[in-house]
């Protein structure tokens, strides 16, 4: 995703579609190079989801007793998703930088402390959340389509809203290639945030790029409308398993923890 957003790739870096990216990356640079940053991620991502579904599961159920006692509200739920998302970024910020760095062409970075130690050296500590309120742009209102997204859905194919893992798995998938598909142009800007691509920066643009204005106004420069969409298929791809993943672990532990709860006061 992040090489297929590039907004000026090298020739040897021009993928038409995301299995020829998976191809000619594993064969030209190896098995494993389409893993890099996943170390990083993983361990951004513990503490981030912790944060993200406590902060959700709690603010939801108090906000839901506000505007609809008693009932689901969707301003709830996408409410108490862009309030979760603060936290989440917060934590996963830095890891998305030092992952995406280390993903794009020619990386010069081997490990991840080569990586860490080589930005907060040449860019300061600032680098790591330079994205950040791009980050929250883009993720507010991803979460946001997201939680409602999901929500709707169980209602439609869970109204009793029991443990169902197959309601669970194809609610968790739509919502996230939904909200991915339609927060496609902000990915784009903060991966260039993120990256500060070489070739964007040296077409007529001097310094760091900072902000999501700016941002926008660089991919416009250089890729015109176009350039906002890149990535797309790749992006949906990614978020389909990944929250369908989330939601059915989340649901799965929400459904034990809660079944020795009430054992437990049925004991008592």
């Amino acid at each position: 995703q992040t090489r297929m957003q590039s907004l000026r790739p090298e020739p040897a870096a021009r993928y038409r579609n995301v299995l020829e990216a998976l191809w000619r990356i594993a064969r030209t640079e190896g098995v494993w190079r389409p893993m890099r940053g996943m170390n990083i991620t993983a361990t951004g991502a513990g503490p981030a989801h912790a944060l993200y579904f406590a902060c959700y599961e709690k603010l939801k159920k108090t906000l839901s007793d506000v505007i609809h006692a008693g009932g689901n509200s969707h301003v709830a739920n996408g409410a108490a998703g862009c309030v979760a998302t603060l936290l989440h970024d917060a934590a996963m910020n830095p890891a998305e930088v030092v992952k995406q760095r280390m993903q794009m062409y020619n990386s010069p970075y081997q490990r991840v402390t080569d990586c860490v130690r080589a930005v907060w050296r040449n860019e300061g500590a600032g680098a790591f959340y330079r994205s950040y309120t791009t980050q929250l742009t883009m993720n507010i209102p991803f979460q946001a389509i997201h939680f409602m997204t999901y929500e709707f859905l169980q209602e439609q194919l869970n109204p009793h809203r029991q443990y169902n893992p197959g309601s669970h798995v194809v609610s968790g998938a739509c919502a996230g290639a939904v909200a991915a598909a339609a927060t496609t142009p902000l990915d784009v800007c903060k991966t260039l945030l993120n990256t500060q691509e070489s070739l964007a920066l040296s077409s007529n643009i001097s310094g760091h790029i900072t902000g999501m204005a700016n941002a926008f106004r660089t991919v416009y420069q250089v890729g015109g409308v176009t350039a906002y969409f890149r990535g797309v298929q790749a992006r949906v791809i990614y978020q389909m398993p990944s929250t369908a993943i989330a939601w059915s672990v989340y649901e799965f532990f929400k459904y034990i923890l809660t079944k020795r709860q009430e054992e437990r006061r049925a004991g008592k």
